[in-house]
């Protein structure tokens, strides 16, 4: 005797069979691979986090002898997998100003800010380590910034109590003018002050590289702030101009 229970889409849930015959048992685990596999994909938040492998190893020792081997879904799995995920982004205009990627596992949403050349990111918990923390370090890097924008840009303080830097903004940038900057650290003080209006930024210090349109922009925006400059960029600088 045997039963198959099917979805919508007629993909097998469950199959039960007490018959020998391996070609129908094998494609029924098949599609009951396939489905599981699909619905924790679903089911993600990041389903390109999800590790497809690692799911069929689970499920495969659970079914057995009659379990087909992964890379004969490993093609279906994938597609459906980039199905989910948002089309290839050209412009800042398409990036969605809502969306479920936006919000942290406490459901808040961490998108703070966009135009046509910045896209700011900072969650509650991150404005939060910006208030509280004296020392706040900048930097931008090219590696892994977007094909249609310049670089990604980030702010992060050393927090005692976890014992290790924590990143308290990150941005996405088309360019690095200052009047850009200038907006990126608006848009952030804005957000803190948002939870607690009270702040005393001139308590802080600020660290970034010899870019003076970071510099400049931090103390246009906050005043009399104190401004460090990094030495290892400033070792580098004086190495490039020995050469």
């Amino acid at each position: 005797m045997s039963f198959i229970i099917l979805n919508d889409n007629k993909e097998v849930l469950n199959y039960e069979s007490s018959h020998n015959h391996p070609g129908n048992e094998i494609n029924a685990s098949k599609s009951l691979i396939k489905h599981k596999i699909k619905d924790e994909i679903k089911k993600s938040l990041i389903p390109s986090d999800i590790k497809s492998k690692r799911i069929f190893d689970k499920i495969s020792q659970k079914i057995g002898y009659i379990c087909p081997e992964y890379k004969t879904i490993k093609t279906q799995i994938t597609r459906y997998k980039n199905k989910q995920l948002f089309p290839n982004v050209k412009t800042f205009d398409e990036v969605p100003n809502e969306t479920e990627y936006y919000k942290t596992i406490r459901g808040e949403y961490f998108m703070i800010f966009k135009n046509s050349n910045i896209i700011i990111f900072q969650s509650p918990f991150q404005a939060k380590l910006f208030m509280e923390n004296k020392y706040i370090f900048a930097d931008g890097t090219f590696l892994i910034a977007p094909t249609n924008s310049y670089q990604v840009f980030i702010t992060r303080t050393y927090v005692t109590e976890l014992n290790c830097f924590y990143t308290t903004s990150m941005s996405i940038l088309k360019n690095k003018e200052q009047t850009t900057y200038e907006i990126l650290f608006n848009e952030i003080k804005k957000n803190i002050i948002k939870y607690n209006a009270n702040i005393n930024f001139l308590e802080k210090i600020f660290h970034c590289d010899f870019e003076k349109g970071i510099s400049n922009a931090m103390e246009n925006i906050f005043p009399n702030i104190n401004v460090k400059y990094c030495f290892w960029h400033y070792k580098r600088l004086l190495m490039t101009k020995n050469k």
